[in-house]
């Protein structure tokens, strides 16, 4: 009976490490892809942001993990979500692009690892595609209008053309309907495709977009950047690793009708 109770001992604890090997493998890898955009090492703020960026991607899988199997068991028994998905909706910066703040150059564009192939999945799928950007830029006089229409120009020709465009030029002392999290973007972006909230999914960086996304009765999940608040993560109903990720859950649910017909997307 003992020797049988240390054999036990001992496949437990290999269990226990090898689960620990995986959780620290997964751990490191959603590190090195949140630090990817920077900064670099010998960067003054390089090891105050990796120690950061190291105690949040710990966390942040907890907190994923954590909500999944609450939102499992608050829905036990019951179907899949009920409104189809009809359209993707995009933050612009710091989840399509690297973030450049307040910027006016189109040559500073530079996509975020698989946006081109998170975007082209979504069409591929048959569902509308758009953008809701805060562009306070424009309000705080830091930007013309032209200016960000340029390097919006440049995203739809690395990304390809997208459905719908909802801008807020707004600055935050404006106290605007439209600027994130206010809801007035999504609302306004599933108005135009003529489909709606309830069928639409934010994906974004920071709690902005989530936020907007609930008070418009929309879904949302949350990519993580290295400006996002551990407090943000934790509120979020649904949380992904990688803009790959994000978009994989989404196509996951069930999905409707194309919002507007295929020629129309060119």
């Amino acid at each position: 009976a003992a020797l049988g109770r240390r054999s036990g001992a001992r496949t437990a604890l290999a269990a226990a490490g090898a689960g620990a090997a995986a959780w620290g493998w997964l751990t490191g890898r959603f590190l090195m892809l949140r630090m990817g955009p920077g900064p670099r090492p010998g960067d003054p703020e390089f090891l105050p942001e990796l120690s950061r960026m190291a105690r949040t991607s710990a966390a942040i899988p907890v907190a994923a993990v954590r909500h999944k199997l609450r939102g499992r068991w608050r829905h036990r028994g019951t179907g899949p979500w009920p409104v189809p998905v009809r359209a993707v909706l995009f933050d612009r910066d710091g989840t399509l692009v690297h973030d450049v703040p307040y910027n006016g150059d189109p040559a500073k564009v530079e996509l975020v690892p698989g946006a081109e192939e998170a975007v082209a999945a979504v069409r591929a799928a048959g569902l509308a595609v758009g953008v809701v950007s805060n562009q306070s830029g424009i309000g705080r006089g830091l930007l013309t209008r032209a200016q960000v229409d340029a390097v919006n120009a440049r995203v739809a020709e690395l990304l390809g053309p997208f459905d719908v465009w909802q801008l807020c030029p707004h600055a935050p002392e404006d106290r605007c309907a439209c600027r994130k999290p206010s809801p007035g973007m999504v609302l306004a972006a599933a108005a135009e495709l003529g489909v709606q909230p309830a069928e639409c999914v934010l994906i974004g960086d920071i709690g902005a977009d989530v936020e907007a996304a609930q008070a418009a009765g929309a879904r949302s999940v949350l990519v993580p950047t290295p400006v996002t608040r551990e407090e943000e993560v934790a509120a979020a109903p649904a949380v992904a690793a990688t803009l790959t990720e994000a978009v994989a859950s989404v196509l996951g649910a069930p999905t409707g009708r194309p919002a507007v017909p295929a020629g129309a997307r060119g």
